[in-house]
């Protein structure tokens, strides 16, 4: 189900005053004995989205003291509880709006680490256990004793307790196991007669045709009613269409969907240089034409597949780079990001050119949200990891892991399929896909993903491709993904990887392979951290995998050093692994750059002057990564005296497919120049590469 905080208008009550109570008969006694009852306002078409983050009590449990802390939060980022690992508790009082009393009211927690249970006024309206990755909504607050007008107070029971029965499955997630209330939280607040899901699927036709399916879903309909669709582009706010009301009639109680299907010309197609995004607008009617409720949704316009051995994206061909972003990992913060770290983080990694990233667990929405406006492609992955995940394994607990992994692939694709930026579905990660127990799980999650979301592709990235490639559970898979470390975790030389890589192109001909880490970690004695080494695996490996037409996409590993409870550096909230291109702080090391270079779809580019005319030529990459350049500027900043800009050209260049030549003189007028900055600059803003 889609989570409605994406759709209601966004509205923080500080404290409405209302009468209630004897104060309401008071005031009623005092006019004439027929007063009419004070009514409760309407809810807004729009409906209510009311954020309960902010200060909140906590306490862990055995402790009798609370404490004030900063919703959303983490534990184990606080001075003396960075190593605990068991039960807590919070609790804030709220003051529920009047308009409650006459619509329909839920708590929406974007995510709990790993499991909760919520009271309200000190009885349970929600259950959440083992997936500390996804939403969830509570049960309908009116029916348990919420308090509209007045003080409610909301408590949670949060357990981060290393457990087997879920997934990840006890000590084996290589990331922070932090525990708390880490996302934001939402009072809801609906209409009775409510949308109560929307799903939006867009995709490219021939010549820049759109095609749509708009699929609401409504309950509580207790009379004739009607659902009204249109789609608007967010640029220019146009109207691009608007579809004939659907009418309907049902009894009280009863839930249907309505699905809106056409399509549209002259489109904007998304992609990671161009991400264009459209806003589907479903409103439900009265019989007498009176908006009863309105939602909307963000979407983009595209197609991402694999065809013929490779990636497509909207038809055409892409080979991608990128890197991987392990969140949670800043010691002030834990998994309890605030929005400007994460935007911060993905910026940089969209300055090293990452176009095509992995995560190991489902995301924050926020994050997912600054994909679809900025562009990057993202594999949403269920949290499985490692082998020891399938080791040791009774009938009892492989059912139980089974069902844990299957609940949350269904929440992660109802929750993200909307979102243009989610490419693919990642079911697990490094689990000894030879393994009998663990490949019977990869089949069984991949058949589920494909019944939920045919259109995307899935995967799931190996550790298990050094020998007997074919009797790995990739076989299975849209497209094979591999972890390698050589000069790291492997031993081996570029030699011995050109070797393996060969081996797995040959086990799986016509699959596309995408290499989903690689990179060089000081994780162990034998390994003391080097910058230079990881620079090495850079550039060497780089260029070892370019030369196989069959990989369709590097992910580095990692942007950052990333805070992770087996961590062999560093102690409390700063135990970590040191594995990135910036540290746990964002401090970038030489690497950064390297990676950022390695990276661009401009192979090369270099600058001459002579006089005044400034000569610039380059090479678009024909290999990874390799795709069209479109509405790329090329840029010249002139500096003089002091180190002070004082010109400034640009002009834009070609359409310029792989391999394609970069020529242009620039006529320079500074009279004082000391120094040119040269730029290709990416549709986005972003600089692609610096001469």
């Amino acid at each position: 189900m889609q989570p409605h905080s994406k759709n209601a208008t966004r509205r923080h009550f500080l404290g409405s005053q209302v009468l209630t109570g004897a104060a309401a008969l008071g005031m009623a006694a005092a006019g004439t004995a027929q007063a009419a009852p004070l009514q409760p306002p309407d809810v807004p078409v729009d409906g209510l989205d009311i954020s309960l983050d902010g200060e909140w009590e906590f306490r862990k449990d055995g402790d009798a003291q609370w404490r004030t802390v900063t919703v959303p939060h983490t534990w184990q980022v606080m001075d003396g509880f960075e190593d605990y690992y068991g039960v807590a508790f919070y609790r804030r009082t709220f003051q529920a709006p009047p308009e409650a009393a006459s619509g329909v009211a839920f708590l929406e927690f974007e995510s709990v680490f790993h499991t909760a249970e919520v009271k309200l006024n000190g009885v349970v309206v929600a259950e959440h256990k083992g997936k500390g990755y996804t939403a969830f909504r509570s049960r309908e607050l009116n029916a348990f004793g919420l308090k509209p007008g007045q003080d409610n107070v909301v408590e949670v029971r949060v357990d981060n307790s290393f457990t087997d029965a879920m997934l990840p499955r006890s000590h084996s997630s290589d990331w922070a196991h932090d525990g708390g209330i880490y996302r934001p939280v939402h009072l809801l607040v609906l209409p009775k007669v409510h949308i109560d899901e929307i799903t939006v699927d867009a995709w490219p036709g021939e010549g820049g045709i759109a095609h749509f399916d708009v699929s609401a879903g409504y309950a509580e309909l207790g009379a004739e009613a009607s659902l009204h669709f249109r789609i608007v582009e967010v640029e220019t706010d146009r109207v691009v269409k608007l579809n004939a009301v659907s009418r309907m009639s049902e009894a009280m109680g009863i839930s249907r969907h309505e699905h809106a299907t056409g399509f549209w010309e002259h489109a904007r197609y998304w992609d990671f240089d161009h991400p264009h995004l459209y806003r589907a607008e479903v409103t439900l009617l009265s019989k007498d034409g009176a908006p009863l409720h309105r939602v909307t949704q963000l979407f983009g316009v595209r197609r991402f597949e694999v065809k013929d051995g490779g990636f497509q994206l909207n038809g055409e061909r892409v080979r991608l780079m990128g890197v991987e972003r392990m969140a949670g990992s800043h010691p002030d913060y834990g998994m309890a990001e605030p929005l400007a770290w994460i935007e911060h983080d993905n910026a940089d990694m969209q300055n090293l050119n990452c176009v095509f990233t992995r995560v190991h667990w489902m995301q924050d929405r926020r994050l997912l949200d600054w994909c679809d406006r900025h562009g990057m492609l993202v594999q949403l992955e269920v949290p499985t990891w490692g082998g020891d995940t399938f080791r040791n394994m009774s009938p009892e607990l492989e059912q139980a892991l089974q069902q844990n992994g299957l609940e949350q692939l269904s929440a992660m694709i109802a929750q993200n399929r909307h979102h243009p930026c989610v490419v693919a579905w990642g079911l697990c990660n490094e689990i000894d896909g030879q393994n009998p127990p663990a490949a019977q799980f990869a089949r069984n999650m991949l058949a589920e993903a494909k019944r939920l979301d045919p259109s995307r592709p899935c995967t799931y990235a190996s550790n298990s491709l050094s020998q007997n490639q074919k009797n790995d559970v990739s076989a299975a898979m849209d497209y094979v993904s591999w972890n390698q470390y050589y000069g790291s975790w492997y031993k081996g030389t570029a030699a011995e990887l050109d070797a393996n890589l060969k081996a797995i192109c040959a086990a799986f001909p016509g699959k596309p392979l995408v290499i989903s880490e690689y990179g060089y970690c000081a994780c162990t004695p034998d390994r003391p951290e080097g910058d230079e080494e990881r620079i090495k695996v850079l550039r060497e490996q780089d260029a070892v995998m370019r030369r196989h037409a069959a990989i369709a996409g590097f992910i580095f590993f990692c942007y950052n050093d990333y805070r992770t409870h087996i961590g062999d550096r560093g102690t409390g909230a700063l135990k970590q692994r040191v594995h990135g291109v910036v540290d746990v702080y964002g401090r970038r090391k030489p690497s950064y750059e390297v990676l950022r270079e390695e990276s661009s779809p401009v192979e090369s580019l270099t600058a001459t002057r002579d006089g005044n005319t400034l000569s610039v030529a380059g090479r678009v990459r024909d290999t990874v990564p390799a795709y069209t350049l479109r509405g790329y500027v090329l840029e010249a900043i002139v500096y003089g005296q002091g180190g002070i800009p004082v010109e400034r050209q640009r002009v834009a260049l070609p359409d310029l497919p792989p391999g394609a030549a970069i020529a242009h003189q620039f006529a320079l007028t500074a009279k004082d120049t000391r120094d040119v900055r040269v730029e290709i600059r990416r549709p986005t803003g972003s600089s692609a590469r610096t001469a």
